[in-house]
């Protein structure tokens, strides 16, 4: 078993600027590291110790907190199937932490398969890590991952390319499934899920951003982009079987790949939460996206409910409650199980007349029927399109802890935040 490095930060927080939440610095794991460092992050709360966080960022890093998030210990992560980003964090029901990535594995081909590394805490050693079956040298990637607490089984989606980045009109992308019954121990093998192909030049007429969700009654929801727009899968026993055909929930104006100005690129793809708390809105499923329907200099965060499981879902309602006709990108919702309330964090460029940009969480209290605008970010940046700076932000919450993690740009150079956001009074 090869241990994670040993290179270990330990880093007071770092309060700077005025905003009234707590804005953390996570410093990196090693001086040496990739273009991209601590872009693409990933954020989860243990439920069974909310003081207990997990962190992520690519290619390799790994952080965790035992206070809340005040500090962080920063390391590598290491695996004999190669660690090449794309960090989703999972605790199941046990306390144990599983760290999924993509793989570079040297007697294979690049991203082959999705890797699942484990660890019995977060301060242990994870171990060299499981995979779903590959499949030869097709393409693994843009995986999501989520838990049934009832039974903790663990549920992942995923893009599968014939050849990523292929031109080619036979090669084509499909939606995954597969789910461990045994703490990521093992995994089923993947079965398609979507009977709608995509091409597989990652862009609007590729299939994917497929996340999934467990709803109330221990039914797995899909959701995912693609040629026919945003689409909808379903299982009501456990990922045996699905419907025959995805539903289409809507088109997504404007595809789901859009240009932001100062990045290298961007993208609007859905994330989808069920509600399971004991609130008025259990039941209730949520799905959030970003479109330019409102022009393309104007980008704006959407959700849609339904609350017939997956059958019907409202007319989109716009997230952001600004008037300002600028750019909102880069989403991520949450939902708090405790209280079934919503919070969704994205970049904000509405007090701005330039590319700097902000970070604020959209909170909806009643059922994603009104939402509170709060900026969480301690001062503006100004990234620059010449630096990967990744496709997405975070956010977790559990038991009224609220912790959204998201990069800045200064100077070309990327500074890994996490917001501490507790119970918020509207």
């Amino acid at each position: 078993m090869k241990q994670l490095a040993l290179l270990v930060f330990l880093v007071p927080f770092l309060v700077v600027g005025q905003t009234k939440f707590q804005v953390v610095t996570i410093p990196a794991a090693s001086k040496h590291t990739y273009w991209g460092t601590q872009s693409e992050p990933a954020i989860a709360i243990n439920p069974k110790n909310t003081q207990e966080i997990a962190a992520a960022s690519i290619l390799d890093e790994y952080y965790y907190s035992l206070n809340g998030g005040k500090t962080w210990v920063s390391k590598k992560i290491k695996s004999k199937y190669g660690v090449w980003g794309d960090p989703v964090l999972l605790f199941d029901t046990s306390g144990a932490v599983h760290y999924f990535h993509l793989a570079n594995y040297s007697e294979t081909s690049w991203i082959d398969r999705i890797v699942c590394q484990t660890a019995p805490s977060l301060e242990m050693p994870f171990n060299e890590g499981t995979f779903p079956a590959p499949n030869g040298s097709k393409a693994q990637d843009k995986h999501w991952v989520v838990l049934n607490p009832v039974n903790n089984e663990i549920y992942m989606t995923w893009t599968q390319f014939d050849k990523y980045g292929s031109a080619n009109s036979l090669d084509s992308s499909v939606i995954l499934f597969s789910k461990s019954i045994d703490q990521g121990n093992s995994w089923t093998k993947p079965l398609r899920i979507s009977a709608v192909a995509g091409n597989c030049l990652d862009g609007d007429n590729t299939v994917e951003g497929a996340v999934p969700a467990v709803g109330a009654n221990g039914e797995i929801y899909v959701t995912w982009a693609g040629p026919n727009g945003l689409s909808f899968q379903t299982s009501t026993d456990g990922g045996l079987t699905w419907l025959k055909k995805e539903r289409i929930i809507q088109n997504q104006v404007g595809g789901w790949e859009f240009d932001i100005p100062g990045m290298s690129r961007a993208n609007g793809l859905p994330i989808l939460l069920s509600d399971n708390s004991t609130s008025s809105s259990r039941g209730s499923l949520y799905l959030t996206w970003c479109d330019q329907r409102n022009g393309s200099d104007n980008t704006d965060v959407f959700i849609a409910r339904s609350n017939d499981k997956g059958k019907t879902w409202t007319k989109p309602i716009k997230v952001n409650q600004d008037n300002s006709n600028k750019h909102q990108f880069f989403t991520w919702p949450a939902i708090d199980q405790s209280t079934g309330n919503i919070y969704i964090v994205y970049y904000d460029r509405r007090n701005h007349q330039d590319l700097k940009t902000d970070v604020y969480v959209s909170i909806s209290k009643d059922g994603a029927m009104t939402f509170a605008d709060h900026r969480i970010s301690d001062k503006p940046f100004k990234p620059s399109k010449k630096k990967f700076f990744g496709d997405y932000i975070n956010i977790a919450a559990e038991k009224g802890v609220v912790r959204a993690i998201w990069p800045r740009m200064d100077h070309r150079k990327i500074k890994l935040c996490v917001t501490l956001i507790d119970y918020i009074k509207q």
